[in-house]
């Protein structure tokens, strides 16, 4: 019999294999923050509860892209208390102000993650970047989605305000294994098949900028002795440009 760490692996590798299916959206999505990175614009990473995880895995990471910002808002995040998370998740009219009060432009590119796609916050973010004039791309799990009604006014998912939506390919309710001794399923697939999609898109972006003749800005080891300098310049760079910096 497989270990459960060896049974969650292999539905993991099924979900991220079937997601990796989508080639021509997933181009698509690192088509259009090519656009924005080459324009001198700003990619916004927007989640709620753990899915905040998400900008801070693609901002100000060893290896990843300069001018990516991660939209951190503490009533948004688990701490200091996952109640207070839960309900301004599910509040209309907070997201909008968010991104008032950061510095956004036309070129820039809204990737926002949300597993069922059915909260408020998620879906007004979506309408308030398409409202500045930015492309948003929907993370989210199809299969979940298509399962569960909008927890927002205008009945819409996170998949119906997007304009590119990656799907990964998830179950309804996230967690995959089962016990017949246990009540609930458990263990959830969402987190690692969507970060690993999301950053072997900022790699694909990064080539595809190689490719158009641009030295693309990335941000280096702070451990490594040369990583400091480095990030430093491109934090005076991007400072003002980036709102988290």
């Amino acid at each position: 019999m497989k270990k459960r760490y060896e049974e969650f692996a292999d539905i993991m590798k099924e979900q991220l294999n079937q997601a990796l299916q989508q080639e021509d959206i997933l181009d698509q999505a690192s088509e259009i923050m090519s656009d924005t990175v080459a324009t001198g614009g700003v990619i916004h990473v927007f989640g709620c509860g753990h899915s905040q995880m998400f900008g801070e895995e693609l901002c100000f990471r060893t290896g990843g892209l300069v001018p990516v910002n991660a939209i951190m808002i503490p009533q948004y995040n688990i701490y200091p208390n996952v109640k207070l998370s839960q309900i301004m998740e599910r509040q209309e009219g907070v997201a909008q102000g968010v991104l008032d009060s950061m510095v956004t432009t036309p070129k820039d590119t809204m990737i926002i993650v949300s597993v069922s796609g059915r909260n408020a916050a998620g879906i007004d973010m979506a309408i308030a970047a398409h409202d500045k004039g930015m492309k948003v791309i929907g993370v989210t799990s199809l299969n979940y989605s298509n399962q569960v009604t909008s927890r927002h006014s205008s009945k819409k998912l996170l998949k119906d305000v997007s304009d590119v939506v990656i799907d990964i390919c998830g179950v309804k309710g996230d967690s995959v294994l089962e016990d017949s001794r246990v009540s609930e399923k458990f263990c959830s697939t969402s987190t690692v098949v969507a970060m690993s999609i999301l950053v072997g898109i900022v790699g694909e972006v990064i080539v595809k900028l190689a490719d158009r003749g641009i030295n693309p800005p990335i941000w280096v080891s702070g451990n490594l002795d040369r990583g400091d300098k480095i990030n430093e310049e491109y934090i005076k760079q991007y400072k003002g440009k980036v709102s988290i910096l």
